[in-house]
């Protein structure tokens, strides 16, 4: 139990170790599994139709053929609006052309023509941005969809410029031109939709309005957002990720359709693929499509594709003497091209930025295509360090395509066997503060330790706990528990000071603390830390105390909580005497008795027929006299039943064991695990009431 315990403490620091670090990890297997469940379809279909496209595209993207199970209902809808488009939104037929990308509903050089002039008349009408967007972008879709197609604006240059116009001087754009307010996001659709106009025209679009747009998006990276550990993104109040992903796909659109490029800080670029990683896996659709359609962008554009460095574990022990792994790919796990990486320096965390490792370049295995380090210096203890890693490419034609962070932090968490030594517990004198008894200990075991003290007393526990290399340890947590045998638990924590651990108890100052409670005391040991692989959670024994009685004034101990299993155990055993029955009359005396409550009833028929009672009203149609009868009758039967009530009573009553009457009367009081008749009509009204009490 206390192995386990033990072991529990370590994986729960070890987790919030690593949960701090911050360790960008590429794409893996759990966000293809999880993207199934997240973009399950409700009876083989979804709700709209750009719901279905964000599904389809994110599972594409991630490898996952689902096309087959979704095609048949979701082609219907695409193949409906293509059929009929005047009835539908621009962004309907958007959406509708996105779709049919995927899944090929339609294709060939048959172009429903219906839905181009749709969308050029969408593109010649628009005044708000997402007009312009939707139909821009349709008429892309329609070009790439359908073989032969020469779709062109006619004036792009003057679409661009109607398109422009709702820029902004820091490099924001506007949903509307009545509307003063800008938003980040909506650059990411002018970026999208200026791309689109580019690949439209059927002639260049002037220079000058190309470099203003470019150094529109320099002035919008300048109000881009940073972590302090290196990870950017932009923030608005359609959320970060949707945000920031937004603006993403509109530089990826815009590169790939400008032949000069983009000229982006690198470093950003790093901190927005850090950032998406770094979501780990969304659990609402539009947050987990924009963060793989994001770093899909990432992973492949024309201004440069960010490689990430990551590590298998950031947690090295050093007792099984571990290699230090690294990884270096692009967000989705492809493998970087031929480069060499330099730990630059380990810091400690508990040396003041002293650095135990400097500039030692990690080897290369080809078949795992993982960079590692064989071996540490012996300088190297457990503890926290802060990992600093440098990427070099070997080519400098692979500059242009890749971009790497200058240096990688990485937090390292380095474990060990900690040695813990001449650990004792000893009862001393208050006043001179002499050994009254002192014990060994064995931590490495539950040990059996009886003591005993009074409140005069203290109870002093110290050892020594020290590092592989035979430094001073100081552990997260250290502390003593005393349990007192009812129950009520104490918690103390135990200090290191110089070479020592040691915590003293002082039971005089500790009375009011203890509630005056004096007894028997449980004696755990709890040491616990991260870096410390033997954390233990050892019972030392036990200590008798003898502490004063409490003051009436004093404070109480704490109620401790009730089992909730309790209400299950068997209740206590209701036990009653029952009283000595009284004496009954005899028989012949009940039936003078009954005879003389007859007596009445018999004078009354009597009298009837002295004060010359007749029938002669009776009915004589056959309705009427049978409900007479049957009125007579039923008033007949009650007095019947009546009379057989009164001499079945007196029959049982007087019953040669008095056992039960009218068949079978029974009473059952409920006990421990038995139950027990009241067969006697004399207990009967006992029993009851005994039962009714204790319910």
């Amino acid at each position: 139990m206390a192995g386990g315990l033990a072991r529990f403490l370590v994986l729960i620091l070890a987790a919030a170790i690593c949960g701090a670090a911050s360790v960008s990890q590429p794409i893996s297997d759990s966000h293809r599994s999880a993207a199934l469940d997240v973009f399950a379809p409700v009876d083989g279909s979804y709700k709209s139709l750009e719901e279905a496209y964000e599904a389809l595209k994110t599972l594409e993207i991630l490898g996952i053929d689902k096309k087959s199970d979704l095609s048949s209902a979701t082609c219907e809808n695409v193949v409906k609006v293509l059929a009929s488009p005047s009835s539908s939104t621009l962004k309907d037929v958007f959406y509708v052309l996105s779709v049919n990308g995927i899944l090929k509903c339609k294709s060939g050089e048959d172009v429903p023509k219906d839905i181009v002039s749709k969308l050029q008349t969408g593109v010649k009408d628009a005044k708000l941005l997402l007009d312009f967007y939707y139909s821009v972008r349709g008429l892309v879709l329609v070009k790439e969809q359908f073989s032969g197609t020469d779709i062109s604006l006619g004036d792009a240059e003057a679409v661009f410029r109607s398109i422009k116009a709702l820029s902004q001087s820091d490099g924001k754009w506007r949903y509307s031109p009545n509307n003063p307010e800008s938003s980040t996001f909506a650059a990411g659709l002018a970026f999208e939709t200026l791309a689109g106009v580019i690949s439209l025209a059927p002639s260049e679009i002037d220079h000058s309005l190309i470099q203003t747009l470019k150094t529109g998006i320099t002035k919008l990276f300048d109000s881009i957002q940073k972590y302090d550990d290196g990870t950017f993104y932009f923030d608005e109040s359609e959320g970060p990720i949707s945000t920031t992903a937004s603006v993403i796909r509109g530089l990826k659109s815009f590169a790939a359709s400008e032949s000069t490029g983009l000229n982006l800080p690198g470093d950003k670029i790093v901190g927005l693929a850090k950032f998406f990683l770094g979501v780990g896996i969304p659990g609402d659709a539009k947050d987990f499509f924009n963060q793989i359609d994001a770093l899909a962008c990432l992973e492949d554009n024309r201004f440069s594709v960010p490689l990430i460095l990551s590590l298998p574990s950031t947690v090295i022990s050093l007792t099984k003497k571990e290699p230090l792994k690294v990884k270096v790919s692009t967000v989705f796990g492809s493998k970087a091209p031929a480069l060499s990486v330099k730990l630059a320096q380990a810091l400690s965390s508990g040396s003041k930025g002293s650095s135990v490792i400097n500039n030692q370049e990690l080897k290369f295995d080809a078949e795992s295509a993982t960079y590692f380090l064989e071996s540490f210096p012996k300088n190297f203890d457990v503890g926290k360090y802060t990992f600093v890693f440098e990427i070099l490419l070997d080519e400098s034609t692979n500059e242009k395509v890749y971009i790497t962070e200058a240096q990688t932090k990485v937090p390292i968490s380095a474990t060990g066997a900690i040695t813990i030594e001449n650990a004792e517990i000893a009862v001393l004198d208050s006043d001179v503060g002499s050994v009254e008894s002192q014990k060994k200990l064995d931590l490495t075991k539950d040990e059996a330790v009886s003591l005993s003290a009074n409140h005069l007393q203290k109870l002093r526990l110290s050892l020594q706990l020290t590092t592989p290399l035979g430094h001073v340890f100081k552990p997260h947590q250290a502390f003593l528990k005393l349990k007192h045998e009812s129950l009520v638990e104490h918690i103390f924590l135990v200090k290191t000071s110089g070479k020592k651990s040691e915590l003293v108890l002082d039971f005089l100052g500790l009375v009011e603390k203890l509630y005056y409670l004096s007894g028997k005391y449980e004696i755990q040991l709890t040491i616990g830390d991260a870096s410390m692989e033997n954390s233990l959670l050892s019972n030392i024994g036990h200590i008798e105390l003898d502490l004063p009685e409490r003051p009436e004034k004093a404070a109480r101990p704490p109620l401790q909580p009730t089992d909730p299993y309790s209400r299950y155990v068997p209740k206590a055993e209701i036990s009653h005497i029952f009283r000595v029955p009284e004496k009954l009359p005899a028989k012949q005396l009940s039936l003078v008795f009954l005879g003389l409550i007859v007596l009445p009833f018999i004078g009354f028929l009597i009298g009837l027929t002295r004060l010359g009672v007749n029938i002669k009203s009776f009915p004589s149609s056959v309705g009427a006299a049978t409900s007479a009868l049957l009125f007579h009758g039923g008033i007949g039967a009650v007095l019947l039943l009546y009379v057989l009530f009164w001499v079945k009573a007196i029959g049982s009553v007087h019953d040669s064991k008095g056992t039960v009457f009218a068949g079978s009367v029974s009473v059952v009081r409920r006990t421990q695990n038995t139950v027990s008749p009241c067969s006697s009509i004399e207990q009967a009204e006992i029993c009851l009431k005994d039962i009714y009490s204790s319910l």
